[in-house]
């Protein structure tokens, strides 16, 4: 979406976070989501049970390169300047070795889903592989990612002007066309895009923003904080409770298939369930992931496809709201299915 109009006063405001779990759940409840699970794979008729398999394996789809890939969860609790404990990523599945020069490594990029990031494959030429995926997020998603309903915050003809990264934090300096319109939900959207496809890489933890070879303390005309260096934590808000970060929007998976990730969910639990373009189920496991009631953890399992018909294919992600007390999905992923 690109925006005509600059904003330059600035007034500070926060966005809350978004709380995913407010009130316990009855026990019933909490049993949903296997049940629905069970019943699902009865109703289609289109499998068995998939097998999990916690141990880290390279699936089809999984990332090509360690150096495309989150950072290892930190078990030092140590908390961001907010006070929000930052949430931990998505394992990575090796040695952290950098790639060699000229050397084409898979990543991801962020864009929306709806309000919340959602991420997207793409493809970026050694050594400078961070700046690499920031400028393909800056050109946007393609014509069948936004088909399936991605989107982007960042207005078009925001380009990058240059990247360091010393000590974890990456500072980005972007042309000031990055701050053209918009209100607070999209200053804040905008943020999280570049964030969250800076910090896949497992070098970068955070983000300080510049524009125009400026440094930003202050974002748009709601002034959103970027006094300090902002990570993943800073935008809880805009992630689904559930991110898949890998398979992303239009791989095309082969079974068994990794699928890896981050969940905030109610009691850490949630459902995995892969169908074809029939509705047949090729795959449903419920899921654990390492915490969950407010605190952010991770996944990382291994799932068998069968019973499918070979083409495209959805990956659905469902977890118990007890709030809305049922079964909600909000992650779903296009996939192309092959045997």
């Amino acid at each position: 979406m690109a925006f005509r109009t600059r904003t330059t006063s600035a007034r500070p405001r926060t966005a809350p976070a978004r709380p995913r779990c407010s009130r316990k759940a009855p026990l019933a409840s909490a049993l949903a989501l296997a049940l629905a699970l069970s019943a699902c794979a009865a109703g289609t008729g289109g499998g068995g049970a998939g097998a999990a398999d916690r141990t880290p394996r390279t699936g089809s789809a999984a990332p090509q390169d360690p150096a495309a890939t989150p950072a290892a969860p930190s078990a030092s609790g140590t908390r961001s300047p907010g006070g929000t404990a930052p949430p931990p990523t998505a394992p990575a599945p090796g040695p952290t070795t950098p790639p060699a020069e000229g050397r084409q490594v898979r990543t991801g990029v962020y864009f929306l889903h709806g309000e919340r990031v959602s991420p997207a494959p793409r493809s970026v030429t050694a050594p400078a592989t961070v700046a690499g995926a920031l400028r393909a997020l800056l050109a946007g998603p393609n014509p069948r990612e936004r088909g399936h309903g991605r989107t982007t915050a960042i207005p078009e003809g925001t380009r990058l002007r240059s990247l360091a990264v010393r000590d974890g934090v990456a500072t980005v300096d972007l042309t000031g066309r990055y701050d053209d319109g918009g209100g607070t939900l999209s200053m804040r959207a905008r943020l999280a895009q570049v964030v969250f496809t800076a910090t896949r890489f497992p070098a970068v933890t955070s983000v300080r923003f510049a524009l125009d070879g400026g440094p930003v303390t202050r974002f748009g005309g709601e002034g959103v904080d970027l006094a300090r260096p902002v990570g993943r934590a800073d935008f809880e808000d805009l992630t689904p409770a559930v991110l898949v970060e890998s398979p992303m929007i239009g791989d095309t998976v082969r079974g068994p298939v990794r699928v890896w990730g981050t969940a905030n969910t109610f009691e850490a639990s949630f459902g995995l369930r892969i169908t074809d373009a029939d509705g047949h189920t090729a795959a449903h496991t419920p899921v654990m992931a390492t915490s969950g009631n407010g605190v952010r953890g991770t996944f990382d399992l291994t799932v068998r496809l069968q019973g499918f018909r070979e083409g495209p294919g959805t990956l659905t992600a469902l977890w118990d709201d007890p709030e809305q007390e049922r079964l909600v999905s909000e992650a779903t992923v296009p996939l192309t299915l092959r045997r």
